[in-house]
């Protein structure tokens, strides 16, 4: 009997300490430019958690297009620091140099912490 009720407390403890390291998962989207273009883009991020808005973290974009050796071209990479706009929307302007398929990485710190990352495909025209 005293073996069972140190199992059954060593699972509620367990089971305690589960429920107390859930978090709920970081929302990032990439909400403008909807069409990119060639040339300075004003760029928009959206990040929610738990269905609220993040208002205080550090936020940067990084523009990546990989080598073409076959048209003698090196990878292309842009970073871009977003501000703060207000309500988890932080907001950037980065020069895309030419027309195609980016990778399109947001990158979420908090006092040096990573809290989350997205990457999209955006195509510029």
């Amino acid at each position: 009997m005293t073996r069972l009720a140190c199992v059954l407390g060593l699972v509620a403890i367990v089971a305690g300490c589960a429920a107390d390291t859930t978090t709920e998962a970081l929302d990032i989207r990439l909400t403008s430019p909807a069409e990119p273009r060639l040339g300075e883009n004003a760029f928009e991020v959206m990040v929610m958690e738990g269905g609220r808005p993040v208002a205080d973290a550090d936020v940067s974009l990084e523009l990546f297009m990989a080598a073409m050796p076959s048209m003698n071209m090196p990878e292309m990479r842009t970073n871009v620091p977003l501000t703060s706009a207000g309500e988890g929307r932080y907001r950037g302007t980065a020069n895309v140099s030419m027309g195609g398929a980016w990778d399109a990485n947001v990158m979420v710190m908090r006092g040096g912490q990573h809290l989350g990352d997205r990457t999209v495909t955006i195509v510029a025209k």
